[in-house]
């Protein structure tokens, strides 16, 4: 219990370091919380500080969703405690305890946890998300589209009940962060990938 209660709590805490703001910090660029969509995540920085900083803070946000769980995975813990260092990941870059609990959408820390349960899972849910966002270039519909999804990438791939369960919660909580641009969509004023080159 003490080790699955540490790899939980590790991964929370590595979640809530928020990719977006330190490399804007880093690289001389406006806090992502003060423009934009106000969204500290790789889509608002790519608005912001372009391409370059927007692929590190992907890449940032992906890891602190593998790193946890690929431990995890190593250290032979059971489906269940794998898909709560996910969730943990993943609230900790929703709720980040270090920048006053005020996060992120998760898109890319999911698609890291995924990755961290196989690579097949992470490959086929990215994929989708890849085919929607070249096809229709909204990031967020992508997202939408690529986890509404994931359950049953996860239980065509891995299908074990909790594993598939903790997805489908964290499918609800991304829905529920993505509740602004769900009705920019409805009402079509969600912005396009192309409106940030």
């Amino acid at each position: 219990m003490i080790t699955e209660t540490v790899l939980i709590i590790a991964a929370y805490l590595l979640g809530s370091i928020s990719s977006a703001i330190i490399v804007c910090r880093l690289m001389g660029l406006p806090d992502p919380r003060t423009l934009g969509s106000n969204n500290p995540g790789a889509t608002n920085v790519l608005r912001i500080g372009g391409k370059k900083a927007a692929a590190i803070t992907l890449f940032g946000d992906g890891l602190k969703g593998f790193i946890p769980v690929f431990i995890a995975l190593k250290l032979g813990v059971s489906p269940l405690v794998l898909g709560l260092t996910g969730l943990a990941a993943f609230l900790g870059h929703l709720y980040p305890l270090f920048f006053g609990f005020k996060g992120g959408k998760g898109v890319a820390t999911v698609l890291g946890v995924q990755f961290g349960f196989s690579w097949m899972i992470g490959a086929a849910v990215a994929g989708i998300w890849l085919f929607v966002a070249f096809g229709l270039k909204i990031s967020s519909l992508a997202a939408l589209v690529a986890m509404t999804l994931a359950p049953l990438v996860v239980w065509f791939f891995w299908p074990d009940p909790a594993l598939v369960a903790i997805q489908s919660i964290i499918t609800i909580i991304l829905f529920w962060r993505h509740r602004t641009n769900i009705r920019d969509l409805l009402s079509g004023k969600e912005g396009k990938l192309s409106d940030s080159e």
